[in-house]
């Protein structure tokens, strides 16, 4: 456990003892290739969290959002709608199948993509949207899936950030032709690396566990539906090894816990900062409803230099704070791949305001103090 002299990391992987005990496990099995056990395990207790039929393992949430683009048929000349506050794979995965990602604004308050100028951005090019539930605060789905239905759209979910929350719409990951979750170091479900792919459109199944492995039918012949399997369309290396599965499987026996853990560092920042944040014109992260994942928990500062300066003085006491994702608009990638529809004037604000505070299961309440002690302090 850090002490006062140590630093407080803005994220720790969170250990679960059962971890352990399952990579043994494995290793002391003959199979440590995907598909075995824990996979299965890990799929069953995703599906029933999330309420997807469909669901199946992946290497990362990028793995994921590739096979989610390829499903929807995207390719050369197709464009694909969306925000560009969003972590870099969310456009890369759209560029890796020839498509054009298409920029658009966000909601200044929530980081998550505007519904009106989503609509605004559509051409006989789009193929698909994909959302981003920022933080796991709902984008507003009713107004994004009109849209969808309206043009005869495909959404692709990405909800890396909100794994099994409830919301008005659904549960997040649900909603949408296709949806994502990571399973990266950094979220509140963990094994290390990767991710999984919700299918909600029946029509896309088979063609995900082709997809998913290398291109052949090998899980109709895993399920004993065909004598043998080949190779029957494109397809890649989107598998985890059962190691991964092991460590996620222990991890999602934990859900409860590591959430309530959460939400409980969260509240406090919360309730704690109301004053701090009138007295430096801040405003600290309000998910509308009060539906979120404690994934992430934030402030906007009144401009760039007062974010600046607030991070280098938590940096100075030992407590490391962090911005967010740099405006993919505005990247070397974006401006050679993408192109931008409208204003980016909310997108660029949030980005260069936005400062998160560390946010781990693993806090002490000495330490969450302590991170609430240096906000204070800041003059």
């Amino acid at each position: 456990m850090s002490t006062n002299t140590e630093n407080i990391l803005f994220s720790e992987p969170f250990r679960v003892p059962l971890a352990t005990e399952n990579l043994i496990t494995v290793i002391n099995s003959d199979h440590i290739h995907g598909d075995g056990p824990f996979t299965s395990s890990a799929t069953h207790k995703l599906s029933k969290l999330t309420g997807s039929k469909n669901v199946l393992l992946t290497t990362s949430g990028t793995a994921a959002l590739e096979m989610a683009v390829r499903l929807l048929h995207v390719g050369p000349g197709d464009e694909v709608i969306v925000p560009s506050f969003t972590f870099s794979s969310g456009a890369a995965s759209i560029v890796a199948a020839g498509g054009m990602p298409v920029f658009v604004d966000i909601e200044g308050d929530t980081g998550n993509i505007d519904p009106a100028l989503v609509k605004a951005a559509i051409t006989p090019k789009t193929k698909a949207i994909s959302v981003m539930h920022y933080g796991g605060v709902p984008v507003n789905m009713d107004a994004i899936m009109a849209i969808s239905r309206d043009h005869n759209i495909p959404v692709i979910e990405d909800n890396a950030h909100g794994l099994a929350v409830e919301t008005r719409f659904g549960t997040l990951g649900t909603i949408g032709s296709v949806a994502i979750q990571s399973f990266h170091d950094t979220k509140n479900i963990h094994c290390g690396e990767g991710g999984a792919i919700l299918i909600n459109d029946p029509a896309l199944v088979e063609a995900a566990e082709i997809m998913r492995e290398k291109g052949t039918n090998r899980s109709k012949f895993l399920r004993g539906q065909v004598d043998k399997y080949t190779w029957v369309e494109w397809g890649s290396s989107f598998l985890p090894s059962e190691l991964n599965a092991a460590v996620l499987d222990a991890q999602l026996d934990e859900f409860e816990n590591i959430q309530k853990k959460r939400f409980s560092i969260w509240n406090t920042y919360q309730s704690e900062l109301v004053e701090w944040a009138a007295e430096h014109s801040a405003t600290l992260m309000s998910p509308p409803e009060g539906v979120h994942a404690a994934h992430v928990f934030f402030v906007l500062m009144p401009d760039q230099y007062k974010r600046d300066a607030l991070l280098a003085h938590l940096r100075s006491r030992g407590v490391i704070g962090t911005f967010h994702y740099v405006p993919l608009h505005s990247s070397p990638a974006g401006v050679k791949y993408g192109r931008v529809h409208g204003s980016m004037d909310k997108t660029d604000s949030f980005s260069g305001r936005l400062a998160r505070l560390p946010l781990w299961p693993g806090m002490s309440d000495e330490q969450v103090k302590r991170v609430l002690d240096t906000m204070k302090s800041f003059q």
